[in-house]
Order: C-alpha cells, then sequence, then structure tokens
C-alpha cells in the first residue's frame, strides 16, 4: 500500500504524521518512508539512521552547437514552455523552463539541440532497523520540483517493490509537485486544522483529489482551537475524518526539540493507534 499524507496548506502537520506513522509501523514491519517535498525535505530532522546511499539526480536539457545550427525557428516553434528564445545570430537555452519533453531536440533538423544531463538534486538513503528513510533535495536556482519527485518515485519502486507499506511525505499545496506525489497513491491523507484557512484549503485539496480520483480521507490537527466549520464541511460532503489530532502544548514543545510524539504523548499515540486501525482494515479489504 502506497500512502500518501497531504494538505493544502503548509505546516498543517504532514511531517509529523509521516514520521511517527512510519517508526511506529517499522517497530513491527519493513516500511519505507519517503520525502517527497523536495524544495523544504525535513522529516529527517526526527529519523536517526545510518546513511546507505547518496546520489546526485539529472534532468535532460538541450545544448545549442551553433555550427551546424541553421536557425531555422523549429525549436522555438515546438516548446510549449518558452524554453528557448531565437535571436538574429543565436539559439538561447533557459534550463530552468526546460520541461525535458525532447522535441526540439528530436524535431531539429540538423541535432543541433542535443539534451545534456543537468544536476538538479540529489537523493540519499539511511536505514533505521525496519524503517527505511529516503529523501530527495532540489538544488538551489532550481525551478521545478516534478522531475526530481518523479525520479525518486521511481527509485522506490525500482528498489524496494517487495515491501508492502510505503509512505510519502508530500509537498503542500494543490499544484504540479502535489499531483506528482499523490498520483500513484493507493490512499490519499489529507491533514488540515480547524480554522478558516485550514478549511479553504482542505477544499481546494479535496477537490483536487477527487479530479485525481484518488481515495482520501482527513485528519484534523491541533483539534480544539478555531470552530467546527472543517467537520461540518466533511460531514455534509460524507469525508470520512478519521483522526483527530488534540491541540497540546506538550506536542508542541516535544516537536520544535526534533522528538517523536507517540513515545512521550499518550493521546497522540492513541490517536495514531486509531489511523493504524484503519490501514489495518483497508488492507484486509483490498486483500479480499
Amino acid at each position: 500500500m502506497k500512502i500518501a499524507i497531504a494538505s493544502g496548506k503548509g505546516g498543517t502537520g504532514k511531517t509529523t504524521l509521516s514520521t511517527n506513522l512510519a517508526v511506529y509501523l517499522a517497530e513491527k514491519e519493513s516500511v519505507v518512508l519517503t520525502d517527497l517535498d523536495v524544495e523544504e525535505p525535513n522529516s529527517g530532522l526526527f529519523i536517526n539512521g545510518e546513511l546507505t546511499h547518496h546520489e546526485n539526480k539529472y534532468k535532460m536539457v538541450p545544448q545549442w552547437k551553433s555550427d551546424s545550427c541553421t536557425l531555422c525557428g523549429n525549436c522555438r516553434e515546438v516548446c510549449n514552455f518558452h524554453a528557448i528564445v531565437q535571436l538574429v545570430d543565436q539559439i538561447m537555452v533557459f534550463p530552468q523552463l526546460c520541461h525535458s519533453c525532447y522535441a526540439c531536440s528530436e524535431l531539429c533538423p540538423t541535432d543541433s539541440l542535443p539534451m545534456v544531463p543537468e544536476k538538479m538534486g540529489e537523493l540519499r538513503e539511511f536505514q533505521a532497523d525496519k524503517l527505511t528513510f529516503i529523501e530527495s533535495k532540489l538544488d538551489v536556482g532550481q525551478e521545478q520540483a516534478v522531475p526530481l519527485i518523479a525520479q525518486t518515485l521511481r527509485y522506490v519502486d525500482e528498489n524496494y517493490s517487495e515491501v508492502m507499506l510505503k509512505i510519502y511525505d508530500s509537498p503542500p499545496g494543490t499544484s504540479c509537485p502535489v499531483i506528482e506525489a499523490t498520483k500513484d497513491a493507493d490512499l490519499v491523507i489529507l491533514i488540515t486544522e480547524p480554522t478558516p484557512f485550514g478549511l479553504h484549503d482542505l477544499k481546494l485539496a479535496v477537490e483536487t483529489m477527487q479530479e485525481l480520483k484518488k481515495r482520501f480521507v482527513v485528519i484534523i490537527n491541533r483539534y480544539g482551537i478555531g470552530n467546527d466549520d472543517v467537520v461540518d464541511y466533511c460531514d455534509g460532503e460524507n469525508i470520512p475524518i478519521i483522526v483527530k489530532i488534540p491541540n497540546s502544548k506538550a506536542i508542541a514543545e516535544r516537536y520544535s526539540r526534533g522528538e517523536l510524539l507517540y513515545l512521550v504523548v499518550p493521546e497522540f499515540r492513541a490517536e495514531l493507534d486509531k489511523l493504524i486501525g484503519f490501514i489495518d482494515t483497508l488492507n484486509r479489504e483490498t486483500e479480499q
């Protein structure tokens, strides 16, 4: 089962839930936790593991060869992302805008735009008993998260196909990185908070998951602040709320110190047990 933990906005508790759920489950079975928030990965702050693998990740971008180019303009016309500009006597390539679609290179009549690798980030893998933790981080100045997320997911599938439970700490929001991180998930957990901002962005996340036709549920974090608008919305839309994590000073203090909450906060562990029970039920339904 692939479980993506997402939200419509940042700061709702995705990393808190992802890390605690993964480490708790790894006490009994093999789990792969992957941090797909490649622009700001922080799951590693809560995982104590041994670095077992490190590699640079690359994307392919065109490189202009002036000696063979006839300045026909075909590359500029076929690029949908404005990554190529034609001047009077040269072609300019903007790698930050390139989506590696190969159109300019493949359709160039003089083969003047060969694709070459450009480093976009790095991937690191850690091992802690039954928990495998994988994180990718985009290089400073790189504009696109999607290619690195896609390569990270491919790495997990190719190397850990036998592991039955994979947890993805997804990027915030509802844009392309979130869609890439959740598109192959069997279950998406949307974590929100009971505030007007939380409800607004939850609605956007729900619409996104409905468009992707993903199975999803809701978890409310910091339950007890704000109002009941999130609960009323989910009830009205028949969206299951499976866990309500209470607003707690103890949780905030432990989290700020980089501690795993389920080990030291009983009320948090009780809610996590509910989530694990739901996942177990879903697994049995899938097997049948």
